[in-house]
């Protein structure tokens, strides 16, 4: 549904200096899936963003969304987008400015309060409705800026940031929030710092670094480590610790009861548990030391960095 081919963005410093934002990015985001983006800062992301909703064009290659380039996409379709920074006129009440945003997303005015309603009921904004936008917490602003994103039942959906400043309770029901938007002829895009949320929402997850894209990490496609794979795993014991050294000589105790294993395969993390077991050990914990998501982003950065020196 959109397509990034072989897209390029160069921007000029005040210097006069050449900055490649972008560099020969091909990436296809398919219709019913959520697509994660992550990446440190200045990899990139703000501009795929911006060339994506057509803000801004690339310097080479082209941005499609069905076929049709950005800005011409959103002018007949609209999306729906929330801002890394939400920046919402102060005086502004919640229900009045989630009023003025529907009619300027073109909801029509019979269907209009029923979508204000539902967003106000989907974000949990009912108690702040007559709130002033300068009198909401940090959170409270951030739901808002989300349930403006969601006003209309938009084919692309672009989330930046999106549970930047929201507590523990709303980052767990935004999760619901995406669950009940997906949809099979609409993509949903979430560029985010947090790889936990990212490997619980996304089917897929682009890891941008230094204007390119390093690697697309598939989210449902199984274990968290594939076989003859290897990652470091963190153990812990209730009985039988002292007998880690002999069984895994390079185990390093990180502090909780718990040491790490240097990189191993399934089958020797196995051998491994299996012996302790035979040994008297009480083994209560084994998991990977990092999740999938973030072995391969740490993998990929390293890469970056090492290309880049």
């Amino acid at each position: 549904m959109i397509a990034f081919d072989h897209v390029g963005k160069r921007y000029r410093s005040f210097t006069g200096r050449e900055v490649r934002a972008l560099d020969d990015l091909t990436l296809e985001l398919r219709a019913g899936e959520v697509f994660g983006l992550a990446g440190p800062n200045g990899a990139g992301k703000t501009t795929l963003i911006a060339l994506l909703l057509g803000f801004l064009g690339p310097s080479e290659g082209t941005v499609r969304i069905a076929g049709l380039e950005p800005r011409r996409f959103i002018e007949r379709h609209g999306v729906g987008y929330l801002s890394e920074l939400v920046n919402i006129p102060p005086a502004w009440r919640t229900e009045e400015a989630l009023r003025r945003y529907a009619l300027l997303a073109g909801v029509d005015r019979t269907r209009l309060r029923a979508r204000v309603e539902e967003a106000i009921d989907r974000l949990g904004l009912a108690e702040h409705r007559s709130k002033r936008v300068k009198q909401l917490s940090k959170g409270n602003l951030q739901r808002l800026g989300l349930a403006q994103a969601l006003l209309c039942e938009e084919r692309v959906v672009v989330l930046d940031e999106p549970t930047h400043g929201l507590d523990p309770v709303w980052t767990q029901r935004f999760r619901d929030v995406v669950t009940a938007l997906r949809r099979e002829d609409r993509v949903i895009l979430i560029a985010s710092h947090n790889l936990d949320e990212l490997a619980r929402l996304a089917d897929r997850v682009g890891i941008l670094d230094h204007g390119r894209l390093r690697r697309v990490v598939a989210m449902r496609s199984g274990g968290e480590v594939a076989e003859g794979a290897t990652a470091p795993y963190r153990i812990a014991l209730a009985r039988g610790a002292e007998l880690v050294p002999e069984v895994f000589p390079n185990a390093r105790d990180v502090g909780q009861g718990e040491l790490e294993l240097e990189s191993l395969t399934l089958e020797e993390i196995n051998v491994g548990i299996a012996t302790l077991i035979a040994r008297g050990a009480l083994v209560s914990l084994v998991l990977p030391a990092h999740s999938l998501l973030e072995q391969q982003f740490r993998e990929a950065v390293s890469a970056a960095e090492e290309d880049v020196a």
